[in-house]
């Protein structure tokens, strides 16, 4: 032992922990130690066999001999010294016997020396990324170390969760809610892969995401070895940046690049540590970098051209009608002001269900196959259709017959199915601007509020007919939704999963000021709860966070309740449990297909809920619905309400 100060842990608490003839792993301050108690002696050796790091702790003393659990190779379980005068011995530390209790001694520890991953780490704090969701494992230790110290300085949350795919969906969740990318972080192999669903739903919907996956040692990269995926070549086609960190890149540009490249273009990133790398000691000259002077303004103005043929045809135009898309979300307010000065109709595709509250005199709520005859009736009577940051997908169905202005930050969104008569490239609240000043006075739009207020009162007579029909096999959805119209909170994020839920859900669930986020383009099932993760990690405490899902949808990702129990998350979750992946027998009968294969067997989601730690109660009678609903949304922590429904009263 050098000159250095030694501290003395104590390792065992009372000796009788540790029989003669047993070994066991201790830790003492960072160092994992082999204690033994071999011949009435306790011992010390360092945990890690020479051969392959195997956890000696763990083995056995065998003949006299400490014996490595992992391949076999023996130690003198008090020298630590090999058999057969071979030099692979283990490095031995002092032991203190003080009564009932067992000390080591060990050099008292250095000050942590700045790693590549603290670099970039650091970096990626700067660039505003401080949520991250993920698992820690084997092959990501050493940037979860690095995260952590951020942690402990309050610049970062790492929320650990019970499956790498809640990850990805929690992260493409934050990035659809706030505009800013989150971190999904994994090992290598499976826990990598695990992601690939939640990337791609973040990739479709345009949504920022920053990947962060650990990596076999450079070393044995192409060997086959033990949880080897080429990561890189896995991911290339999910993400649009995508890298493999080295020893000799330039670290604190490479994390730069990569946040850049999911910011601007709301898209996936990807970097991948192999094990050695992440451990590095940084250059002495090395320093995070920040984006200070890195990142332009994305308020770009549209071609004069495209402007002028839209003026044209605004001024022409009789009874317009807006359209907007997810797309729009971060202009909806501009964007309801222009349709204010028009006197125009404003809908919505059903990823941006609630970018005009339904309660506002020109909201004519979502249109398409999740959408209301109401949406649909004002598109077809329209003389042109106004398009704002909408993707033309087929499930919206907005109509080519019309003459179409489409305004899109994306130039290859616009015309992108079909030919529309202006397509204008642009950032949207810039472009409102110019369009606002240049139809100042010129506007000779028909007041359509009369008619959007007649079309809603036939739509709400016949929702009215609808909530009649009751069944003994269980509670309708406009029942369900019905009750959430009244109760749920007016300033809630709300995600939605996929299936008969989201449908019922996109008809009949009328927003106020709620956000809401869903799988959009991907369409996956299992979305709602993770996604609720990850809202409630942007906005907290401040605004009430709800998840709709279906049994099918929930049983995906079920274990996440333990994670809104293990952070104190109050999400709501409402479930509507049914027996069945509905949608499919639906589409099954549909196609004229026999319906198979999609009954379900579920647990009791209440009583699954309570087993976690969160509030849970299911309601079976339409009557105590109300009364069920609004005790869940009093509840302080997360709760989950589980509604039994007939799957054919969507």
């Amino acid at each position: 032992m050098s000159d250095k100060k030694v501290v003395w842990h104590k390792v065992l608490d009372n000796k009788k922990d540790l029989p003669e003839g047993r070994v066991k792993t201790v830790t003492a301050a960072h160092k994992g130690i082999c204690l033994t108690h071999f011949e009435g002696k306790f011992s010390a050796l360092d945990n890690r066999c020479p051969h392959q790091g195997g956890p000696l702790g763990e083995g056995s003393i065998e003949n006299g001999m400490l014996r490595c659990p992992w391949h076999g190779w023996d130690y003198h379980p008090c020298t630590g010294n090999s058999p057969g005068g071979f030099d692979d011995g283990i490095e031995t530390f002092a032991i203190k016997d003080d009564g009932d209790s067992i000390y080591v001694g060990l050099e008292e520890e250095a000050d942590h020396q700045t790693t590549v991953s603290d670099i970039m780490v650091e970096t990626m704090v700067n660039w505003g990324v401080t949520k991250v969701f993920g698992m820690v494992g084997h092959s990501n230790l050493g940037f979860a170390d690095a995260m952590k110290r951020q942690e402990e300085k309050g610049n970062l949350n790492f929320y650990g969760i019970r499956h790498e795919g809640a990850a990805a969906f929690a992260a493409s969740a934050y990035g659809k809610l706030t505009g800013k990318p989150a971190a999904c972080f994994s090992i290598a192999g499976p826990g990598a892969t695990n992601m690939y669903t939640g990337m791609w739903d973040a990739k479709v919907d345009r949504a920022p995401l920053l990947a962060l996956t650990g990596q076999v040692a450079t070393q044995v990269v192409g060997t086959g070895n033990f949880q080897e995926v080429d990561l890189v070549r896995g991911f290339n086609t999910v993400a649009e940046f995508n890298q493999r960190v080295q020893s000799d890149s330039k670290h604190a540009e490479l994390m730069s690049l990569a946040v850049k490249n999911a910011i601007l273009k709301r898209d996936v990133s990807h970097l991948t540590f192999p094990d050695e790398v992440q451990e590095k000691l940084a250059k002495a000259t090395a320093t995070a970098q920040t984006p200070d002077k890195r990142i332009t303004q994305m308020e770009i103005a549209p071609p004069k051209e495209a402007v002028n043929d839209a003026i044209a045809l605004i001024k022409k135009s009789k009874r317009p009608v807006i359209i907007m898309g997810h797309g729009a979300r971060a202009h909806k307010k501009d964007v309801v002001k222009f349709a204010e000065s028009l006197n125009a109709a404003v809908v919505t595709t059903f990823k941006g269900k609630g970018l005009i509250p339904d309660n506002h005199p020109l909201g004519g709520g979502v249109l398409g196959r999740s959408g209301t005859p109401i949406a649909s009736w004002f598109m077809n009577e329209a003389d042109l259709l106004l398009v704002f940051g909408a993707s033309f997908s087929n499930h919206t169905g907005i109509t080519p017959k019309k003459a179409i202005i489409q305004i899109d930050f994306d130039p290859m969104a616009l015309s992108k199915f079909h030919k529309v008569e202006v397509a204008v490239w642009g950032e949207i609240s810039r472009t409102l601007e110019i369009f606002n000043s240049e139809l100042k006075g010129q506007l000779n739009t028909e007041d359509q509020t009369d008619e959007i207020a007649a079309r809603w009162k036939i739509w709400k007579e016949e929702k009215a007919k609808r909530l009649l029909e009751t069944s003994e096999k269980g509670i309708s959805s406009i029942a369900v939704f019905e009750a959430m119209n009244a109760l749920t909170p007016d300033n809630a994020v709300m995600c939605v999963d996929v299936g008969n839920n989201a449908y019922s859900f996109g008809r009949y669930f009328e927003p106020t000021n709620q956000d809401f986020l869903m799988s959009g383009y991907l369409g996956s099932i299992g979305f709602a709860l993770p996604a609720a993760i990850g809202a409630w990690t942007a906005v907290g405490n401040t605004r009430p966070v709800v998840a709709v899902a279906g049994d099918g949808g929930l049983c995906q990702y079920l274990a996440e309740i333990t994670t809104l129990v293990k952070y104190k998350m109050p999400v709501k979750l409402i479930v509507l449990n049914n027996h069945e992946l509905g949608k499919i027998s639906k589409e099954q009968r549909a196609g004229e297909f026999d319906v198979w294969k999609t009954s379900l067997s579920n647990p009791n989601f209440a009583e699954f809920a309570r087993s976690c730690g969160a509030w849970g109660k299911r309601v079976e009678d339409q009557n105590s619905l109300q009364k069920e609903m609004k005790d869940m949304f009093k509840q302080d922590g997360p709760a989950v309400l589980e509604i039994m429904t007939d799957v054919n009263l969507i």
